[in-house]
């Protein structure tokens, strides 16, 4: 299982505190968006508890987190101000302990106080750094902490469960049974009636104008005049039930005005698979069509869809269209219908993996398997490879109920990134996608995240025939044409 990694960092600089788990917080704090600040770092502002009072004394609520070599994250919130005049314990019934992840899985729990026990949510003394509980449960620091090596050795004490309920979560299922630290933060936690939450990837003008501008950047690719051949082909691979006919359909529907099925595709619950190589053009309103071909294959199963070198052979331009694959009898370069000399034209420029969001974590390794075998004959070729993630509205209440907020989502956020190491491919080049699969008229947020994932996957495609041009000019392959 792939797990996210939890240490990206998607706030300011030094910042190690994602923006999901910063939603996470603020969900246990409620009561509103909030704003994370900054006020003390250990890496940057030393380990000493004098630095610590000076920066976080008076500061109001705030969020300590401890993260360690183990990838566990864990710490406290405290909604009383910090201070080293007043030696006490400070009470509040909303103070709360916290676990995010445990050896780099997530582990999201919140551990509140005790019943008679608010009296004792943090304790505030000259010569300790951020201490929550009696006894104590989590007490961090005390003086100052050098460096050793990649960790700063804590020299608190964390027993938990005196104060602070733990729901039967041991110290060491917090942190991996001691208190070595790679980083201590204390954030600032405000109330923020204006907050709007940060995209995790630029987003364009998400309005009619952007989306016709869209269209009108699809709609003038073309292959250079220079490559002797009119459409860019791509190719569609992936599990079965990914989306690939229903990408297809919701591309085609953008540019016809209307709904369209015109590859056989099943119900979001369920897909259809013919077992054939399908190439599709796509049609506008008026009869046009855009410059390129996405090329439906197979739905791969652990014993089902395209084998290696039917790959090879589909990305050579060796596979006739339309050819209904066998599965007792795969296709060899001594079939009859095999093209011994395929053209530029008839072979694949760019592939796409079509990957379910929501089916990740379970996809089989066999299949994975496949599709890493795939891309090592792409590699050979150097065809651009690109995930369309489909089916992001099921993973967030917030995407589906307005598909704009995609690029806003922390969980698809989390998704992509699953899926990026999964194949081994950048980030940018998971593309998140909505397909049409329940509406009956067009939607334009779905248009428009449809058609910003077409336009970079056509941008690589565009990449990939300059480097044709470049191998032409240095006389490295020939530009074919039948």
């Amino acid at each position: 299982m792939v797990t996210y990694p939890t240490f990206i960092s998607s706030g300011t600089m030094g910042e190690r505190l994602t923006n999901k788990d910063r939603d996470q917080i603020e969900k246990w704090i409620g009561t509103g968006p909030k704003t994370f600040t900054l006020l003390y770092a250990i890496t940057k502002d030393k380990c000493d508890v004098t630095v610590f009072h000076k920066k976080c004394d008076g500061q109001g609520p705030t969020v300590t987190v401890l993260y360690n070599d183990k990838e566990s994250v864990y710490g406290g919130y405290s909604p009383i101000t910090w201070n080293s005049v007043i030696s006490a314990y400070g009470s509040s019934s909303e103070a709360f302990l916290f676990q995010l992840y445990h050896d780099g899985k997530q582990k999201p729990s919140k551990f509140e106080l005790k019943a008679g026990q608010y009296h004792y949510a943090v304790c505030n003394q000259t010569n300790i750094g951020p201490t929550f509980g009696a006894g104590h449960d989590l007490h961090t620091f005390s003086g100052t902490i050098n460096r050793s090596g990649s960790v700063f050795p804590l020299n608190g004490y964390a027993g938990f469960g005196n104060s602070y309920d733990m729901q039967g979560v041991s110290a060491d299922d917090i942190h991996n049974g001691n208190l070595n630290v790679t980083e201590l933060e204390v954030y600032k936690v405000t109330y923020d009636e204006d907050k709007e939450r940060k995209p995790w990837r630029e987003l364009d003008n998400w309005n009619t104008k952007e989306l016709e501008k869209l269209k009108e950047d699809i709609l003038t690719f073309k292959p250079s005049p220079d490559l002797n051949f009119k459409e860019a082909r791509i190719a569609m691979i992936g599990p079965v039930g990914a989306g690939k006919s229903s990408f297809y359909n919701t591309i085609d529907s953008i540019f016809r005005g209307r709904i369209t099925q015109r590859a056989c595709s099943g119900s979001a619950e369920q897909s259809v698979t013919t077992g054939i190589y399908i190439p599709y053009s796509v049609r506008t309103d008026n009869g046009d069509s855009p410059k390129f071909i996405l090329c439906d294959t197979p739905g791969l199963e652990e014993s089902a869809g395209l084998e290696v070198n039917e790959c090879s052979y589909l990305l050579d331009g060796n596979l006739p269209n339309f050819y209904l694959f066998n599965r007792k009898s795969p296709f060899t370069s001594k079939a009859d219908n095999f093209e011994e000399d395929p053209t530029t034209q008839d072979r694949i420029h760019c592939v796409v993996f079509v990957l379910d969001a929501t089916t990740l974590d379970v996809v089989s390794s066999k299949v994975v398997e496949k599709m890493k075998n795939f891309q090592r004959i792409m590699n050979e070729r150097e065809i651009p490879q690109l995930i369309v993630l489909t089916k992001v509205d099921k993973l967030c209440k917030d995407v589906q109920k307005d598909i704009s907020f995609t690029y806003k989502s922390w969980v698809v956020e989390e998704h992509v990134e699953k899926a990026s190491q999964l194949l081994g491919l950048r980030r940018s080049n998971v593309l998140p996608v909505k397909n049409y699969e329940e509406e009956t008229t067009l939607d334009i947020n779905i248009n428009i995240l449809t058609l910003l994932a077409l336009r970079k996957i056509l941008d690589s495609t565009e990449d990939y025939m300059h480097n044709l041009l470049d191998r032409q000019k240095f006389g490295q392959m020939k530009i074919c044409e039948k």
